[in-house]
């Protein structure tokens, strides 16, 4: 059965070539929702991806995802520019902050989802930092604003949970939904 990722993210596809899974990849054009939880919104935005590029009656596995970045209930996902990376990182600036993802996979006997959640925390980030890291450019595309794989590590104290998940597809919650990805 043939995976699909319904993603364009060169995280996501990073990932799974790095364990040598075979997989196509359909970016989808869904309408992504901000109402609800940060787990409602995640679930909803991950299942819309993978059926915007389903094919009825395909024998494929079609997966979804999609991630924020939620504190006190707020949720951040990508900034629009680098004004809004700056309020975003000024607000997660010496916090711990959770990092969610929600999964979708369709497969041709029913549809399984979950959500991933990954705590991480933040340094104090003076105006010097800030700016050097807006100055990368490297918040664009990004839930939360930031990079954790590239230089966005300098703005972390530490993770606890799933560090991929903070990258942007989390392993360990697909293996739970999906274990026979690694056996294909």
């Amino acid at each position: 059965m043939q995976l699909v990722l319904a993603s364009a993210s060169p995280q996501r596809r990073a990932i799974l070539e790095r364990l040598g899974v075979s997989f196509t990849v359909r970016a989808s054009g869904a309408a992504e929702t901000h109402e609800g939880t940060p787990e409602q919104v995640v679930l909803e935005n991950a299942t819309r991806k993978a059926r915007a590029v389903a094919s009825a009656g395909a024998d494929e596995a079609v997966l979804g995802c999609d991630t924020v970045v939620a504190l006190d209930g707020r949720l951040y996902g990508k900034p629009a520019d680098e004004g809004a990376a700056r309020l975003t990182l000024a607000a997660l600036a010496g916090t711990t902050h959770e990092v969610l993802s929600g999964l979708a996979l369709l497969l041709p006997g029913g549809e399984r989802t979950t959500v991933a959640r990954t705590r991480v925390s933040f340094r104090a980030l003076d105006e010097d930092l800030l700016d050097w890291y807006l100055a990368t450019g490297e918040w664009r595309g990004r839930a939360g604003g930031y990079a954790i794989q590239g230089a966005g590590a300098a703005l972390v104290t530490a993770v606890d949970g799933d560090y991929e998940n903070v990258v942007g597809l989390p392993l360990a919650s697909l293996l739970d939904i999906y274990p026979q990805l690694l056996s294909r």
